[in-house]
């Protein structure tokens, strides 16, 4: 038995997210489809690797990413009896992926090897286009939000949230976990007048909010976007952030931020 591991990036706009939906079904022989025939990045996958070797595997992920978020690297693994060499896998993953899936590198691992249960912390990015008019070329990966934000009163607004602390407050109804607190490590916000794109710079106002944190709760980071922004616009006051965050009240907190500008940036170990 071998322990393979996955380096993806993917383009989530088109997928149900990471993983595979309980109940799911088969359509057509396929894992691909989920419960009401939606389609996932870990079920295409999945499919793709059973093409490869003939087996049902289960590609575990060290993050769940909701429908619409991408990926720069993912990490997920799967065991198998397959004798082909980790380039022929990746070779073959990639000849039989849809172009929005790319595995980047492929690797044996010790068999005891968890990419999410070994994992040390994870980071995410978000992007905000923070103009009238979103370029043809990047509405699938921002947030366009026409009002312009205070970006100083975001950053003040962002000092509250860092460290351990309970986030209920930005926690999404049906989070399956049991405890609410995470550890952030990381916090930043920055504002730039383009952003590069194949090669080329595209002019805007841009805001990128970086997160890195020992684990997230369901849409934590979204929410945590969309009570940011709400500080921007000057609808939550940045000080009243900290009172957000005692109340542990998700009603008190700002609105969940698109899924299209969110990015699993890395994940550390």
């Amino acid at each position: 038995m071998r322990n393979i591991k996955l380096i993806i990036q993917y383009d989530g706009t088109n997928y149900n997210g990471w993983q595979i939906q309980k109940s799911g079904v088969r359509g057509q022989g396929s894992m691909v489809k989920g419960r009401n025939n939606v389609i996932t990045i870990q079920g295409v996958i999945q499919e793709a690797i059973k093409k490869i070797t003939g087996e049902d595997v289960k590609v575990i992920g060290a993050g769940r990413t909701d429908a619409g978020v991408h990926a720069i690297e993912q990490v997920a693994s799967f065991k198998t009896l397959s004798k082909l060499s980790a380039d022929v896998i990746k070779k073959a993953l990639n000849a039989n992926l849809p172009d929005a899936i790319r595995i980047m590198d492929v690797s044996d691992v010790e068999l005891d090897f968890h990419p999410r249960f070994d994992a040390k912390s994870k980071s995410y990015f978000y992007v905000i286009y923070n103009s009238p008019i979103t370029s043809p070329f990047l509405y699938r990966y921002a947030w366009r939000v026409q009002q312009t934000l205070d970006v100083d009163a975001m950053k003040n607004a962002m000092d509250f949230l860092k460290g351990r602390q309970d986030f209920s407050a930005f926690r999404a109804s049906g989070c399956s976990s049991k405890n609410p607190i995470r550890m952030i490590f990381y916090l930043s916000i920055e504002l730039s007048d383009f952003i590069h794109f194949m090669g080329i710079g595209l002019s805007g106002r841009f805001i990128k909010i970086r997160i890195e944190a020992d684990a997230f709760l369901r849409h934590m980071v979204r929410n945590i976007v969309g009570t940011l922004v709400e500080v921007g616009k000057g609808k939550i006051n940045a000080v009243n952030v900290k009172e957000i965050i005692l109340s542990k009240d998700r009603n008190l907190a700002g609105p969940t931020a698109p899924a299209r500008g969110l990015f699993l940036e890395k994940i550390n170990y």
